[in-house]
């Protein structure tokens, strides 16, 4: 029986399968540490890369002074959230009496005898992409007025803070740098 399979299993088909059935076993052989070590270091690469698209989101923290250069914010974070309080007035004393500037714009009278330096004008903010921080909210002590607020960092140094009623298109946006901390 095997005289007769003899002419079979030297064919040209035959022999070309089994040379084919060799060169792959080897190949993998050879190129199964090569591939392992390939999938490892692509693999870490996408993680890397998804883990700085995710941004870090205590990269506000700090002191930030406002773009008109009249006040600083310092900014930290308060549970999964983050807020500003107001920690430098170019004017802390109010010119018509001499003693520090008081919350007297807010609507509700009760906050008109509060101190504006101390007072936390920045709260609820949420990382939610790399470099914004939104759902927050931001008081402005000089109209008395509260508005929602989106945070963007254009740089380590600088922040784009926008203020606006309703919707981001209708607001105002000022740009914040980071202070030294002393």
């Amino acid at each position: 029986m095997f005289l007769r399979d003899l002419p079979n299993r030297f064919s040209p088909g035959n022999v070309y399968l089994q040379i084919n059935q060799i060169t792959v076993h080897m190949i993998n052989r050879m190129m199964g540490p090569f591939l392992m070590f390939t999938m490892l270091v692509v693999s870490t690469l996408v993680a890397n890369a998804r883990e700085m698209e995710k941004g870090d989101p205590n990269a506000i923290i700090g002191t930030w002074k406002n773009g008109e250069g009249t006040g600083m914010i310092k900014i930290s974070k308060n549970g999964d959230k983050f807020q500003g309080q107001i920690v430098w007035l170019k004017e802390p004393n109010d010119p018509e009496t001499g003693k520090p500037k008081l919350d007297k714009n807010h609507p509700d009278k009760v906050n008109h005898s509060r101190p504006v330096m101390g007072l936390t004008n920045m709260w609820g903010f949420k990382f939610s992409k790399e470099g914004v921080w939104d759902g927050g909210k931001i008081y402005d002590p000089k109209k008395g007025s509260t508005y929602d607020c989106t945070i963007k960092m254009k740089s380590d140094n600088t922040l784009e803070v926008r203020g606006y009623i309703g919707i981001s298109l209708i607001g105002r946006t000022d740009t914040w740098t980071r202070q030294a901390e002393r």
